[in-house]
């Protein structure tokens, strides 16, 4: 016999991934100050392969407006300056010597505004995730009820338990979210 327990327990660590996703997801949002997250990530396209822009140079922020990449060899020049053109951040990219110096836009309340929606867009994504796993995980709860595994009790006590959980991981997306949002405005 099964309990409820253990396909709650199984569906914890989905709900972690999905909320570590959104955490590197939101620390890709620029706020007010520089920071190498913000371009880390980007693929560059170099010797016919994508390659993350961590993997391709070192990346600082010698000031709050301001990040440099200095690539490990110099034919990484060029692609670093085309991914991050077509990366839609809207930072423009100049090369210096063997450099490449990205300065930030100001952010305007239309673009605080519009990182602020994307924002809210991703915690929705996240929201959706997790009620697509509770909705399997509560499939599978019942599916051992009809096959006698569970008694009736604990299929509800499982319902009640795994949507105290899906409550729990939605009040972390919304103070993620919130947070973030206070440090955008």
């Amino acid at each position: 016999m099964s309990t409820y327990k253990e396909f709650v327990d199984k569906i914890k660590p989905e709900f972690d991934k999905i909320f570590r996703f959104l955490e590197s997801e939101i620390a890709k949002i620029r706020t007010s100050r520089a920071s190498p997250t913000l371009v880390e990530d980007i693929e560059v396209n170099a010797f016919g392969q994508k390659f993350p822009l961590k993997q391709l140079g070192a990346i600082s922020t010698p000031s709050t407006s301001q990040i440099v990449i200095q690539p490990w060899d110099i034919s990484y020049i060029e692609p670093i300056e085309k991914a991050i053109a077509s990366s839609g951040l809207g930072m423009s990219a100049v090369v210096d010597k063997n450099i490449i110096r990205l300065n930030l836009p100001l952010l305007t309340e239309e673009y605080r505004q519009g990182l602020t929606k994307m924002l809210n867009e991703k915690g929705e994504q996240a929201r959706q995730s997790i009620r697509r796993q509770r909705e399997d995980c509560w499939n599978k709860i019942q599916d051992a009820f009809k096959a006698k595994q569970l008694s009736e009790d604990d299929k509800f006590r499982g319902k009640d338990e795994l949507q105290k959980v899906v409550d729990d991981y939605n009040g972390k997306i919304k103070t993620l979210i919130e947070k973030k949002t206070q440090e955008l405005m």
